[in-house]
């Protein structure tokens, strides 16, 4: 019979068919790649909204013990309320000096660059320029 099996197909055939399986396999690992990536997102997205309400939360429960230390050296050095405030007004300002202080030796140092990655580039031309590739001779 004709057709029936691998030997009857003209090279062009079977070249064919292995073009057209190679694509549909590489279109199917597109879809599974979308797939995934979307899955992951949606999760980290979920992820993100919690950390959001979670940070929400601790704000809130920094600023209401600021207040409560503020009340506690009100009471505990029989202070008036405005020094007992102040007090932790005044420590607040000195972590955000700090913080800025950090923040600009930090910033300092300039914008993040590959700089390994580009000293490899350049010893990886260097090398190529150096010992250029050999022609291949045609049949």
């Amino acid at each position: 019979m004709p057709g029936s099996n691998g030997a009857d197909k003209s090279l062009g055939d079977i070249v064919s068919e292995v073009s057209e399986k190679g694509s549909l396999l590489v279109r199917e690992e597109i879809e599974l790649a979308k797939a995934e990536i979307i899955s992951k997102a949606k999760t980290m997205g979920r992820g993100a909204g919690i950390g959001i309400a979670a940070g929400i939360f601790l704000i809130f429960a920094l600023v209401m013990f600021l207040q409560t230390l503020a009340w506690f050296l009100v009471d505990a050095f029989d202070l008036d309320i405005w020094i007992g405030f102040g007090i932790v007004t005044l420590i607040l300002v000195i972590f955000g000096i700090i913080a800025g202080l950090l923040a600009a030796k930090w910033l300092k140092a300039g914008p993040p660059t590959p700089d390994m990655a580009i000293e490899q580039a350049k010893i990886t031309r260097e090398t190529l320029e150096a010992h250029p590739a050999q022609e291949i001779p045609k049949p």
